[in-house]
């Protein structure tokens, strides 16, 4: 029998211990250690079941890539015309320099839209594989993600193609006017166009990645608005660096919608955390 007065060293323990099980998990401490109810809990699946779906999963994805690079090469020569469109009124004419330039051209060509148009299958085989193992919360927020990455990506090609590409192909032709004659090759001016096209795309995800920063607490909507200098000298350089052109016009065609788009993500960070604060009152 302890003496009294003499505090009893288990009853301190379990209340430092309920103390320290007291204490809110932070948003990465709730991301990397989720709580029982979040977890799935309608089915398990051996290491090997897992090892197989994953192998018929990427079977499925290689088969759908390989399937629409072969159809895209059937088409390869409309697939180049619509590409030339761009330039296809500025006089430039194309030169295959090389025995079988043009060939691997089209090989390329098909290649990077065979994959844009199998795009959507493999996105599909990698969530339906990853989503059986995420948290309640983790599904809620996985379809807004995916769908908006993928409509930024192909808004950002549209982008691309419709502004920005003839914008820094007339100033090319329009710099040479008078002084060389515009006889480019077609392998050096594909991948420019396919290169501009894929880079603009991805910068175009920037919302996405602010999005998952906020939901995950690393960043608030506060700190992304109180660095808006920072994105406006960051999203000039960015585009000083894709767009192969030097003048501002050009550049300015990348470094607005960048700016737009950073301050977009900001504002869904700034909803989704008004959100959780209307949800937690």
């Amino acid at each position: 029998m302890e003496p009294e007065g003499y505090p009893s060293t288990l009853g301190g323990d379990d209340e430092s211990f309920g103390m320290v099980e007291s204490e809110p998990k932070t948003t990465i401490q709730r991301f990397l250690y989720p709580e029982d109810e979040e977890l799935p809990s309608n089915f398990e699946m051996p290491i090997w079941d897992h090892l197989e779906e994953l192998r018929e999963r990427v079977m499925v994805a290689g088969l759908a890539a390989a399937a629409s690079i072969l159809v895209c090469f059937c088409f390869s020569k409309e697939l180049v015309l619509f590409l030339e469109a761009p330039v296809a009124e500025t006089g430039v004419r194309f030169l295959q320099l090389s025995p079988g330039e043009f060939f691997f051209t089209t090989l390329k060509t098909a290649g990077y839209s065979g994959l844009l148009v199998a795009a959507p299958t493999v996105l599909y085989e990698i969530i339906a594989y990853v989503v059986p193992g995420l948290t309640k919360s983790e599904r809620t927020f996985l379809a807004p993600v995916v769908f908006g990455s993928s409509i930024l990506f192909y808004f950002g090609l549209v982008f691309s193609y419709e502004i920005l590409t003839p914008a820094a192909l007339n100033f090319f032709v329009s710099y040479a006017d008078g002084a060389v004659e515009s006889l480019w090759s077609i392998d050096q001016y594909f991948e420019f166009v396919l290169v501009l096209m894929l880079s603009t795309g991805l910068s175009f995800q920037v919302p996405v990645i602010q999005v998952m920063l906020g939901q995950l607490g690393i960043v608030t909507s506060e700190q992304m608005f109180s660095l808006w200098r920072y994105v406006v000298v960051g999203s000039t350089v960015v585009a000083a660096v894709l767009t192969p052109s030097t003048d501002p016009f050009t550049q300015a065609l990348l470094a607005i919608p960048l700016v737009l788009l950073y301050f977009g993500g900001a504002f869904a960070v700034r909803a989704i955390e008004q959100r959780k604060d209307t949800s937690q009152a």
